[in-house]
């Protein structure tokens, strides 16, 4: 399959679960997940509060893939286990309600920047440093106000440092298990 066909695909997806009677059965609930409905710690990553919370994550995640151009399977793997981080890490938060996929495209970011470190790509080092350092200003000062806005929900911090430890747990799992980087280098 296709990396642009998959991105399609994936956007497609999860635009459908704006659709009212997805959006509640797929959105990260705290006492829903308690009640026994897990497969909400994956699905809430990809539903979204509005139209614009949808477009504005798929474009990053477009934008990701342009970047660091993964594979297929170099994107559905991390990106599945990224995910399914994020929305177990929550469970340690304060937080009871969540959707978006913001926490796992932070990860997605780590994880291929720092890939491209342990590849030899020393200016990349930039890229995961910048990562972190937006990821630490957001939980010490807050995210933006008007991107709350936008997405009509306060922006979920917590997932974005979940989805950037996972990222770069991830990255630093697959170098010590010999694995080397996962995504294709840029040029």
């Amino acid at each position: 399959m296709n990396l642009y066909l998959l991105l399609v695909a994936m956007s497609l997806l999860s635009l459908s679960l704006q659709w009212p009677a997805l959006h509640e059965l797929t959105q990260w609930q705290l006492s829903a997940i308690e009640q026994g409905q897990w497969w909400r710690i994956l699905t809430g990553n990809f539903a979204h509060t509005n139209f614009a919370h949808w477009a504005m994550n798929l474009a990053a995640l477009w934008l990701i893939c342009g970047l660091f151009k993964p594979s297929v399977r170099q994107l559905l793997i991390p990106m599945t286990l990224i995910s399914l981080a994020v929305g177990t890490l929550i469970l340690l938060s304060n937080i009871h309600w969540y959707v978006g996929l913001s926490g796992t495209l932070h990860g997605l970011f780590a994880y291929y920047a720092l890939n491209e470190v342990f590849a030899g790509r020393t200016s990349s080092r930039w890229l995961v440093i910048g990562v972190i350092a937006k990821v630490v200003w957001e939980l010490g000062f807050g995210a933006s106000a008007s991107t709350a806005e936008l997405i009509g929900a306060q922006v979920a911090t917590e997932a974005h440092l979940a989805g950037l430890v996972s990222g770069l747990a991830l990255s630093g799992y697959h170098v010590a298990r010999g694995k080397g980087q996962s995504a294709s280098p840029r040029t």
